[in-house]
Order: C-alpha cells, then sequence, then structure tokens
C-alpha cells in the first residue's frame, strides 16, 4: 500500500491555526513594517488600522 503525503507551506499551517483576530493583528503588523520606509507617516498608518480594527471587530446588527 504506498501512502501518499500533501505537502503544506509553512505559511499556510500558521495562518491555520490562528484565529481570525490573529490573522487580523498579523496582517497589520506585516503591514506596517512594509510601510515603515514609504512616505506615509506613521498616523497615516495608524489611522487606517484603527478604521480596519473597528469594521473587523464591530458587532453585527
Amino acid at each position: 500500500m504506498k501512502t501518499t503525503a500533501k505537502k503544506i507551506a509553512p505559511e499556510d499551517y500558521i495562518l491555520s491555526v490562528l484565529s481570525p483576530e490573529e490573522r487580523l493583528e498579523a496582517a497589520l503588523k506585516i503591514a506596517g513594517e512594509a510601510f515603515k520606509k514609504t512616505k506615509l507617516k506613521a498616523k497615516d498608518v495608524e489611522k487606517a488600522v484603527k478604521t480596519i480594527r473597528k469594521k473587523a471587530y464591530e458587532k453585527k446588527k
């Protein structure tokens, strides 16, 4: 009997075990680092992060 194993990329596994909130936090940290050396000001990035968090965590009505 031949067994087959599926290769899984580590980043896919890591994302699959995180909760949606933890995934959002990770994405926002990565975005913050990515935009660190741009002309955007930290204040602009923080404002965008707050807006995204507000939309993501806002209770559904």
